[in-house]
């Protein structure tokens, strides 16, 4: 084991344009755990339990909103661009349809929850803090990660990520000293987040000279439809990943809420890493696949290999810390949420042995089977945790949660041994070979 760890180059990992993409992406997610770690205990504080999980609640909602502003482009969109890095032409027509419309999708989301909360009276307890949350949408509508993403180029958002985050920062000390203000803490985050997307966009469009057209609506319709498949499938993602206190709060009280908000805040944090692997390193997997089979495999067992040593060491060191750091963020010790963290610990380990599955899905374009293990997903976490939470509450949700991690990896090494048999061969294969 340790001659295998040692025969990977570091200095050659990071001479890779991908691997600095993932470096620039731990940034921003280091950068969005140090912030969390600050303003948590800030907000409690300030406002109090119970207005935390209300506001992480009104959040989780916002996240799922999300995945209809988003459509898939966070998927599609790196890869486009990496396609037509060097045709400025064929970039704003890029750059245009998707910001278009995702702004169209923000503006489409935001309707749907006026008309729940004012016409369907949904979300009784939260009304006003999700209204003023919606903000946040429009912030992921402007948010051109996939472009710096798709272009290798990922200094610049990292450190707008970590200004943004500053600033929120900033809004929050400054504004939120009581339980009533609860309603403009997502709002100060949406703000901050649009104000500095705003400006990555003036930046593409003055400085890397990409022009931003008025797309017809046959390309706003075409660039949706080729996204279907992608948006069912973070559609189901996303609940399974994020709609967990949603499905709590049907069972249990806003005290019990604000406990496993405290837990599940910092687990969501961490269970990001898994993702910011993937999306770093799939637009050159998907360029390998194409060129260079044997450095593809060479590749993704590598990259695999990283993450897995990683994610393991992280959800060890929250599971033995976590006393420590529920203490930290709530300034009293809180053994429910301590509780509920040492088991949420070792989610983002689960989701990283997936890592291998996900990318040659990517690589291939095999969207369909993104979507089939993604509802799949879906429908195992919510008929689990529906089960498990009403009979044994927020424990219970935990487990549901952990055991749909380790579905969903069975399940996609089930698709990948059906349909793309040979190419799982030659990877057991080249692995044997390594190990004699």
């Amino acid at each position: 084991m340790i001659e295998k760890f040692t025969s990977y180059s570091f200095t050659g990992l990071f001479k890779n344009k991908s691997i600095q993409n993932f470096i620039f992406l731990i940034t921003i997610q280091a950068s969005n755990i140090v912030i969390t770690l600050i303003s948590m205990p800030i907000l409690i504080q300030s406002i109090g339990l119970d207005q935390f999980g209300l506001v992480n609640l009104s959040l989780s909602v916002i996240i799922l909103a999300n995945i209809v502003v988003g459509f898939g482009y966070n998927l599609s969109g790196p890869r486009e661009v990496a396609l037509y890095q060097n045709d400025k032409e064929s970039l704003s027509h890029i750059v245009s349809n998707i910001v278009f419309s995702k702004v169209l999708m923000a503006l489409l989301a935001t309707i749907g929850i006026i008309v729940a909360v004012f016409g369907l009276n949904m979300f009784k307890e939260y009304q006003w803090i999700l209204l003023f949350s919606v903000l946040l949408l429009f912030s992921e509508a402007t948010l051109p990660l996939w472009f710096f993403q798709g272009m290798e180029k990922m200094k610049l958002i990292s450190i707008a990520n970590v200004f943004s985050k500053l600033l929120y920062l900033l809004g929050i000390v400054l504004f939120i000293h009581s339980p009533h203000q609860a309603k403009w803490v997502n709002f100060i985050m949406g703000g901050a987040g649009l104000g500095i997307n705003v400006l990555l966009l003036l930046f593409i469009h003055y400085q890397l000279e990409i022009k931003f057209y008025k797309p017809r609506f046959v390309q706003l319709f075409a660039s949706l439809k080729d996204n279907g498949l992608l948006f069912l499938s973070n559609i189901a993602s996303h609940i399974s990943v994020n709609g967990g206190l949603i499905v709590l709060s049907f069972f249990s009280v806003a005290e019990v809420l604000g406990m496993f908000s405290l837990a599940e805040r910092v687990s969501m944090v961490l269970r990001m890493f898994p993702s910011m692997v993937i999306h770093s390193v799939y637009p050159n997997a998907t360029k390998l696949f194409q060129n260079d089979l044997h450095n593809f495999i060479t590749y993704v067992k590598k990259v695999s290999f990283f993450s897995l040593g990683i994610s393991l060491t992280i959800s060890f060191s929250v599971f033995f810390l976590a006393p420590f750091i529920i203490q930290l963020l709530a300034k009293k010790e809180l053994v429910e949420s301590t509780s509920y963290l040492r088991l949420l610990a070792f989610i983002p380990f689960l989701a990283s042995l997936n890592i291998v599955n996900v990318v040659i899905f990517l690589a291939k374009g095999q969207n369909n089977l993104l979507f089939k293990s993604s509802w799949m997903m879906g429908i195992f976490m919510v008929s689990t945790s529906v089960y498990l939470t009403s009979q044994y509450g927020a424990i219970g949700l935990c487990f549901a949660l952990l055991s749909t991690e380790i579905v969903v990896f069975l399940i996609c090494c089930a698709l990948n041994w059906i349909y793309n048999k040979e190419l799982i061969l030659n990877f057991l294969t080249k692995s044997s070979r390594n190990e004699s």
